[in-house]
């Protein structure tokens, strides 16, 4: 098992999706607009403080959307709007070169993933939430408290669609 993402095939190896295509899972993740902003501009997902247990539920070719509660973590003023989508460039989670100080609870190298950005803006979930499955269900952000949940491919591309007008 390696511990460096595989970014791109090799040059005999096909891509596992086109530019274009619906990928076969997708996943929303929950971070600060910040964090994700920033993740973005380096192309890769880090979740739960950089635990590998949700980043290995994904598979190269998955969608990815950042949904943002707030701005900044500790926020209380509320921003709730999707901030970062992409596709899962690796094959397997890997280990950050730097470490993360956690304050009080030490310093940790996280795991992250290789995610191929799309350059889109972010959108508030008000504009998409009469259209998304997810939505649909009741209590249905109970579920983001845990950092990731499974999306439906089709609100995956509503959320491309608008995200990238």
């Amino acid at each position: 098992m390696s511990s460096q993402p595989t970014l791109f095939p090799a040059e005999n190896e096909e891509s596992p999706r086109n530019t274009h295509g619906s990928p076969g899972r997708a996943w929303l993740g929950v971070v600060s607009a910040e964090h994700a902003r920033y993740a973005a501009r380096h192309g890769w997902i880090q979740l739960n403080n950089g635990d590998r247990r949700n980043l290995a539920r994904m598979s190269r070719g998955d969608g990815f959307v950042y949904y943002s509660p707030t701005e900044r973590m500790g926020d209380r003023a509320k921003l709730r709007s999707f901030t970062a989508l992409g596709v899962i460039a690796d094959d397997e989670p890997h280990l950050a070169d730097e470490v993360m100080d956690m304050g009080a609870k030490g310093t940790l190298r996280p795991w992250r993933r290789a995610i191929e950005f799309e350059d889109v803006h972010a959108v508030d979930l008000r504009t998409v939430t009469g259209g998304l499955v997810l939505t649909q269900q009741p209590n249905w952000g109970y579920g983001l408290r845990f950092g990731l949940v499974s999306l439906a491919i089709e609100d995956f591309e509503l959320l491309r669609a608008t995200m990238t007008r």
